[in-house]
């Protein structure tokens, strides 16, 4: 059989799932390539891999798209990797410069403006532009909040206005998976989720910044019933922008 191609984030918050892939036999039935969120989403779309661990808002753009695993990148509240920083409160943000890596941030940081914090505002992609805030995402964040006046964190945001959890990223397949290979999978993601304390022996320090509390209570990896509810409302409200 043809090895599965996958398509995984390289951002620290998927390091438990690349462990528990690594130390599985798996290792040797795929070809592993480690993306920036948009470019995982662009091969599976464009059906250079077979699964990608996605920004769940490219997910309706996927031919086939189902979602393989029972695990996700996902939070209860805050994230700790996920925000809108900006130069004044959410009431006075005008514009916005987007982050380039991840569709999902993106676009939730858009649904939270409209639909919970009621504002109108004007976007941007053009990483010169000068405004009042900025959507950033993943280790770039680490340890960034003090450098804002104020940092919203959109995982927490998201559980004010909706009072759910927030799915950022699933694996998703662009075509059907065989089961025993889904079994073996699941097996391998959560072995490195119950690792995630070895890991971290492994894993540099960060100024200002705590990996054990974001590895093992900020990120919240089981996709839930809840997770799967909150994943359909988002999807519903970007629908609505």
């Amino acid at each position: 059989m043809s090895k599965i191609k996958i398509s995984a984030v390289s951002y620290t918050n998927t390091k438990p799932f690349i462990y528990g892939i690594e130390h599985s036999e798996l290792r040797s039935k795929i070809d592993l390539s480690l993306d920036i969120p948009t470019d995982c989403a662009a091969k599976l779309i464009s059906n250079q891999v077979d699964i990608g661990l996605i920004p769940v808002a490219a997910i309706p753009m996927v031919p086939n798209a189902n979602i393989v695993a029972d695990y996700c990148i996902g939070s209860v509240g805050a994230v700790n990797s996920v925000f809108v920083f900006s130069q004044v409160p959410f009431g006075e943000i005008r514009t916005v410069r987007l982050d380039s890596h991840s569709r999902t941030s993106n676009n939730l940081a858009k649904v939270l403006l409209k639909f919970h914090w009621k504002q109108e505002v004007s976007y941007t992609t053009d990483p010169d532009a000068k405004t009042e805030a900025i959507v950033l995402i993943g280790d770039r964040t680490f340890g960034k909040k003090a450098d804002y006046p104020y940092a919203y964190d959109m995982g927490e945001e998201w559980m004010k206005f909706t009072g759910l959890p927030f799915v950022y990223a699933a694996w998703v397949a662009n075509k059907t998976i065989p089961e025993a290979f889904i079994t073996e999978f699941n097996e391998a993601l959560s072995f490195g989720l119950s690792h995630r304390k070895e890991l971290l022996k492994d894993l540099p320090a960060i100024a200002d910044f705590d990996l054990d509390d974001y590895l093992m209570h900020k990120l919240d990896f089981e996709l839930t019933d809840k997770k799967r509810e909150a994943l359909k409302l988002f999807l519903s409200y970007i629908e609505q922008l």
